[in-house]
């Protein structure tokens, strides 16, 4: 029986995209990387969907998670945002299932209540709890979308085997099965 699970928390994004890789060994948590991709500096939604889907994959390659975990896109009044993030986390979801990774899907409420107990915290608050939860000495990026990627990971492990209302896919015939409408 393997002692040691790692859990890579993304948090989609089309600026930013956050990723956070924690360990866990006896329930105990332990950041192991944490990173950010700018991708504000790339020229098209096309071009930016590519280094999402290989920047995914090179941190699977690297750190060989056990269990992938995404923020669920939130509803919005820009029809055309929500589609570039809806886009975005879907090139990362395939690049988790590409390798068979199962995921778990949380919402930003459901993320900030595992992590600060308050479903409506910002993105500063939750970065202070996790540098509390995870031991750190200073927060290791600047980036509040990475620090969301890392409290995504942590969300997960907190709601490990009680993800009653969140949608999880084990590969692609899982994912099928659960969204019969995205499917054509």
């Amino acid at each position: 029986m393997k002692n040691e699970k790692i859990i890579l928390g993304i948090d989609p994004g089309t600026t930013i995209m956050g990723f956070g890789i924690i360990s866990v060994t006896k329930g105990k948590m332990e950041m192991i990387s944490i990173h950010e991709l700018i991708l504000k500096k790339y020229p098209n939604h096309e071009t930016k969907l590519k280094y999402i889907f290989e920047r995914t994959l090179s941190l699977i390659d690297e750190f060989h998670p056990d269990e992938v975990a995404l923020e669920a896109p939130f509803f919005g009044k820009n029809v055309q945002s929500m589609l570039k993030l809806g886009r975005a986390q879907g090139v990362a979801m395939a690049a988790s299932l590409y390798r068979d990774i199962p995921i778990t899907e949380y919402s930003p409420k459901k993320i900030k209540m595992a992590i600060t107990g308050n479903g409506n915290a910002s993105k500063e608050q939750v970065a202070a709890m996790l540098q509390n939860l995870l031991n750190l000495k200073e927060f290791p990026t600047k980036y509040l979308d990475a620090s969301d990627g890392l409290a995504v990971a942590v969300c997960h492990h907190f709601n490990s085997g009680n993800a009653v209302s969140e949608k999880s896919y084990s590969g692609w015939e899982s994912f099928l099965r659960q969204n019969p409408d995205r499917a054509r």
